[in-house]
């Protein structure tokens, strides 16, 4: 069976390199799929192509990602229309044509226009990532990337096929109590507890730390106590061992790719637990 990932954005913490080591952690029956943290959408794609779940719901609190998997899947054409019109202005101005629409407030632009800007911004910002100040305002600078893939017209196409019948929504990840019954699937892809201080735990405004994560085993207990099979992906640190130190702990190992120096790239041990 050949499972395709749509890639039509790059995410920092980003699941693909990791689907071939997680497929023998994911649970082999299961209801319903949810997804809380759903980032990039590596799991989930791959989730529905293999398992083929009767019901799968995707969410995060990050409202331009979540407008952006909802144009894809309702208006993909448009969107491909509106990423031409970026390309194109892109290739004219340049660096100049980047500052004008990171500056553009998207609270202010229609959903279609949030989301090309979002893809736009992320296939041209230095090394894809997303990073916003305490205002909540996209703040990466431009990437040094000769001719930026911005359109990916045959990766967004695929990726709006299988979010067909797929339920899209904006909710912080303690809302997943409300919908996930027993014998459901809930993947937690979090931002990572740091390892160092100066780690990336912000894809909002709102940072991810101690207290957060806190909140996220509770609600991990909670699901488990209705029967519904867990599994987290989180960061190789005693916190995080000792917090979930009655499940199951598998180790993974992965890429780093982001990091503002080269030095600070390359493999790393991750974990992942499951209640099963």
């Amino acid at each position: 069976m050949k499972i395709e990932i749509p890639k039509f954005i790059k995410w920092a913490g980003g699941k693909s390199q990791l689907l071939k080591q997680y497929d023998s952690l994911f649970p082999k029956k299961f209801n319903n799929y949810y997804e809380p943290f759903v980032g990039g959408g590596a799991v989930f794609f791959y989730i529905k192509q293999k398992y083929k779940p009767k019901k799968i719901m995707i969410s995060d609190i990050n409202e331009e990602l979540i407008d952006t998997y909802t144009i894809i899947r309702d208006d993909s054409k448009r969107l491909i229309v509106e990423l031409k019109q970026h390309k194109e202005y892109h290739q004219v101005e340049g660096k100049k044509y980047y500052l004008t629409i990171r500056s553009a407030n998207p609270k202010e632009l229609p959903k279609l226009e949030r989301a090309a800007r979002f893809i736009y911004l992320n296939k041209t910002c230095y090394n894809g990532l997303y990073r916003v100040n305490s205002k909540g305002q996209f703040n990466v600078p431009m990437g040094k990337y000769k001719n930026p893939d911005i359109i990916q017209e045959e990766k967004i196409k695929l990726a709006s096929k299988l979010l067909k019948g797929v339920e899209i929504k904006r909710m912080s990840f303690e809302k997943i109590v409300n919908y996930a019954k027993k014998g459901d699937f809930v993947y937690f892809d979090p931002p990572y507890y740091p390892e160092k201080k100066s780690s990336f735990t912000k894809y909002t405004k709102e940072a991810f730390l101690e207290e957060e994560q806190k909140k996220l085993f509770k609600i991990f207990k909670e699901l488990d106590k209705k029967g519904v099979l867990v599994m987290e992906s989180n960061s190789n640190t005693e916190f995080i061992k000792k917090l979930y130190e009655d499940y199951n702990i598998h180790f993974v190992e992965a890429n780093r790719m982001i990091n503002s120096k080269s030095e600070g790239r390359g493999k790393i041990k991750e974990i992942v637990i499951t209640n099963y």
